[in-house]
């Protein structure tokens, strides 16, 4: 493994000891969680969501009726900010960006073999490329697990950088799968693998074939990512998602932002929870009834 990949990973403080990770968790959440129990919050939240549809029956027709209903949004709640994305898959990119109204709204598309990222690299690089063409302003990308695991670390760099490159412009999410990594030491090194290689967002999960987001997992990325900051001087943004699903839930990944990272973190630019589900669940304690708008 080359030194320049080896380097941050040797140098970094990160605690990566999951007892030691889970009692700091567990501190932050007693200390911190009631008191952003709150209708400002919610509100924030959901203009955090990246709004998402990955069914295998997904069509332009009904990727289009999705992309409406946060057209209606705006009209139906102008006082409320929308939803900050809508994360489809690739091919479906021009159709997000064809009917969406909302200049505020971002399209967003999972690429590079997702969820499992086993494709060639050039398929990779091509999808993200046609996707970017499409009209998408965010990738969501899986790091290669099977390099990582076999210690390939360059070559886990290697394709991150190079996808980067075809984003031409759009952010960079890569998706740990910390489900799969299981450790907060492998979850320490695939972030700091990534944010070494480009990505503008670490994120969790894909929510497919492994467990999804969990608080222990997204302590070691925030703390990666503060200490990648501190050295530097780049922010890079931090997204929760696979099963986040209530407003108690989201929460709690928010007051590990805010606690670790500050109020800089703060906004939907570096902050974003990928769902489905939350939406409604939050428009429905923000409006005091049950809704299901989405």
């Amino acid at each position: 493994m080359a030194d320049k990949y080896n380097e941050p990973i040797l140098n970094s403080k990160v605690i990566s000891d999951d007892t030691a990770v889970k009692l700091a968790v567990d501190k932050i959440i007693e200390e911190h969680l009631a008191e952003n129990k709150n209708a400002d919050v919610y509100k924030f939240l959901f203009n955090c969501i990246d709004l998402t549809t990955l069914k295998s029956t997904d069509s332009p027709r009904s990727v289009a009726d999705f992309t409406e209903r946060v057209n209606a949004f705006d009209n139906e709640h102008p006082d409320l900010k929308n939803v900050a994305a809508i994360c489809v898959y690739p091919n479906f990119s021009q159709v997000v960006r064809t009917v969406l109204d909302v200049t505020d709204v971002k399209v967003a598309c999972v690429s590079g073999g997702f969820p499992s990222s086993q494709t060639f690299p050039e398929v990779k690089i091509a999808e993200t490329a046609l996707a970017v063409e499409g009209g998408a302003d965010e990738i969501d990308i899986v790091l290669n697990l099977g390099n990582f695991f076999d210690n390939d670390y360059e070559e886990v760099a290697t394709e991150i950088d190079e996808i980067h490159h075809a984003c031409r412009g759009a952010r960079l999410k890569v998706i740990l799968e910390t489900g799969a990594l299981k450790t907060a030491e492998n979850i320490k090194r695939a972030s700091i693998l990534a944010l070494y290689s480009g990505a503008d967002f670490l994120k969790t999960s894909t929510g497919k074939e492994y467990p999804g987001a969990s608080l222990e997992a997204a302590y070691v990325m925030i703390q990666c990512i503060k200490e990648y900051h501190e050295k530097t001087g780049r922010m890079v943004g931090f997204k929760c998602s696979g099963g986040v699903a209530s407003t108690a839930e989201a929460v709690a990944y928010y007051t590990l932002v805010k606690e670790i990272l500050g109020e800089k973190w703060l906004t939907n630019q570096y902050f974003r929870i990928g769902a489905s589900r939350l939406a409604n669940n939050l428009l429905s304690d923000i409006l005091g009834e049950e809704t299901k708008f989405f």
